[in-house]
């Protein structure tokens, strides 16, 4: 090669923009994305909703969230933890294919505290409108015999336990957050859906993994899911969506396992 032609030549690969990803590769990732968090998880409470049907009736049966792994402390303590990170990866999967294109994952899904005040301000209004709704459908539902009596926590009275519940709740509105509304807006409006569609696609998806709970909370998640995808759409800012998530489970778990026994709640 001559000194002429070197100084024409292109510049490294690396250092063009990443080019965007073709619509049959974002279907691929999408569904493996899904297939590896909650997609596979809508399957499989389908699934135990099938096996809950064919034992007896919902009203009579109980579904136990959070319970124990392990009969001792501190192996029990163990597997908690190890839980709660392995079930984040999919968040961390999706962040790295977002930053993909060289533009910031966590500032493309609004994961971010650009506006503290009024950030905290829409997460807490958001959950007190979902915590009404929850308590309404739940008690809909198991009146009408649609939903199974739900045990938020069922961890033995450890000085961990508390911890673990509020690690726990973190880990249920990051993970749901982020891929069901944040992950799957962004990737649907590559291959060109439309924003009606791809509300009602996150609200059902988000419905169905909560099938193992029974009909009622598959409605109220739904429910919740077109209110959640909906801010998202005019916001694009999905922390919000994850204060208002972790608020709900905190109350819901913490609550439970400090006054649930005493008050015989979830019956």
């Amino acid at each position: 090669m001559t000194a002429g032609s070197s100084s024409s030549a292109a510049p490294p690969a690396g250092d063009a923009p990443a080019a965007p990803p073709s619509p049959r590769r974002i279907t691929a990732e999408v569904l493996i994305v899904l297939g590896l968090s909650l997609g596979q998880s809508g399957v499989y409470a389908a699934m135990s909703l099938a096996d809950k049907l064919t034992r007896g009736p919902l009203a009579g049966q109980t579904t136990t969230l959070n319970p124990v792994l392990n009969e001792r402390e501190y192996f029990d303590l163990a597997y908690q933890l190890l839980d709660i990170g392995f079930a984040l990866m999919p968040v961390a999967l999706v962040l790295f294919l977002l930053s993909g294109t060289g533009v910031s994952a966590v500032r493309q899904l609004g994961l971010t505290f650009d506006q503290p005040l009024r950030t905290i301000g829409a997460g807490v209004g958001l959950a007190a409108i979902i915590a009404v709704g929850t308590i309404g459908v739940y008690t809909g539902g198991r009146a009408l015999g649609i939903t199974t009596a739900l045990v938020p926590a069922a961890l033995d009275d450890y000085w961990w336990t508390v911890p673990v519940l509020v690690l726990s709740a973190l880990r249920h509105a990051v993970l749901e957050e982020v891929i069901v509304v944040g992950y799957l807006f962004i990737r649907l409006r590559h291959l060109g859906w439309s924003t009606p569609a791809i509300i009602i696609t996150s609200a059902l998806l988000r419905g169905s993994y909560h099938l193992y709970q029974g009909f009622g909370p598959f409605i109220g998640n739904v429910l919740m899911g077109l209110l959640f995808a909906w801010f998202y759409a005019r916001t694009r800012r999905v922390m919000p969506l994850v204060i208002a998530h972790a608020l709900i489970d905190i109350t819901g778990f913490v609550g439970y396992a400090l006054l649930g026994p005493v008050l015989d709640l979830g019956t």
